[in-house]
């Protein structure tokens, strides 16, 4: 820490912490995957190095009971195998067809129901129905027809 702490003291500039190079970016979920593994990782081998020490204690006339405490920390080695492996097949990613069928496009949704509000602008004392926020026909002076663009055949 001296050393990083004098070598920022004698540089000039901004300093841009960046990734190495050929390293890829990871996003949150793939960060949160990483670190599990690495816990796991760590876990596995403590158990793995507990059944040998334990094991090697167990060598020594006096202290053969540390040979149980092996055969405890073997057990809980095995079940924590069986988990590792359980939660392995519980999130391999499945069927490709299955993945195709999930990328289909939704189902076409009814088209949207205006809802109608009432509303009292400025001074008024009497509220009047809006929809979408456009006052109702019924209360405009203005009267507007609407005719579609191409002709009906019926």
């Amino acid at each position: 820490m001296e050393l990083l702490a004098q070598t920022e003291m004698n540089a000039s500039g901004r300093w841009i912490v960046t990734p190495r190079k050929g390293t890829p970016f990871v996003g949150t979920v793939e960060r949160q995957r990483s670190r599990a593994r690495g816990r796991r990782k760590q876990v596995f081998t403590f158990l793995l190095e507990s059944i040998g020490i334990s094991f090697l204690i167990g060598l020594v006339p006096p202290l053969r009971v540390m040979w149980d405490v092996t055969m405890v920390l073997g057990v809980l080695m095995g079940l924590y195998v069986w988990l590792l492996l359980a939660v392995k097949n519980q999130s391999q990613s499945p069927p490709a067809h299955e993945q195709v069928r999930a990328a289909r496009s939704p189902e076409t949704r009814p088209a949207h129901v205006a809802n109608s509000r009432f509303v009292a602008e400025g001074n008024s004392t009497r509220a009047r129905p809006t929809y979408n926020g456009l006052g109702a026909a019924a209360d405009d002076r203005v009267h507007v027809v609407v005719r579609r663009a191409d002709p009906v055949h019926i």
